[in-house]
């Protein structure tokens, strides 16, 4: 059974940061797309990042590029995203996902919500 588990979430301030984790269990890891996706309050969702978990190579939106850093620890089945200079506008729930935009997903973790408030 496939298993996406994220964690890292909470409140923090503007200009702070977070690491987001997705632990995956039930798939071979290290031999596919893992996506971030995020959800604020009221709209649609928004690719955030991916990661080939074979080769490594990132791709990032331009709204997080710069700022967060998504990164994967093949031993250890676990994907993360480490957000950094967090704003206001980055506030929403975040869901990891196999897949990228362009294959789409198969399967979602629950999600973990992220809020950037003074």
């Amino acid at each position: 059974e496939v298993q996406l588990v994220e964690s890292g979430g909470g409140l923090v301030q503007p200009g702070g940061s977070l690491r987001l984790s997705c632990a995956a269990s039930g798939f071979t890891f290290g031999s596919n797309y893992m996506t971030w996706v995020r959800q604020a309050p009221g709209k649609g969702p928004e690719w955030v990042s991916s990661v080939n978990t074979g080769t490594g190579n990132t791709a990032y939106a331009d709204s997080v590029k710069g700022r967060f850093t998504i990164s994967r620890d093949n031993a250890q089945n676990t994907l993360y995203l480490q957000m950094s200079s967090l704003k206001p506008e980055d506030t929403a729930v975040y869901y990891c996902a196999r897949g990228a935009s362009t294959m789409g997903y198969d399967y979602w973790g629950q999600g973990t919500q992220v809020t950037v408030s003074s």
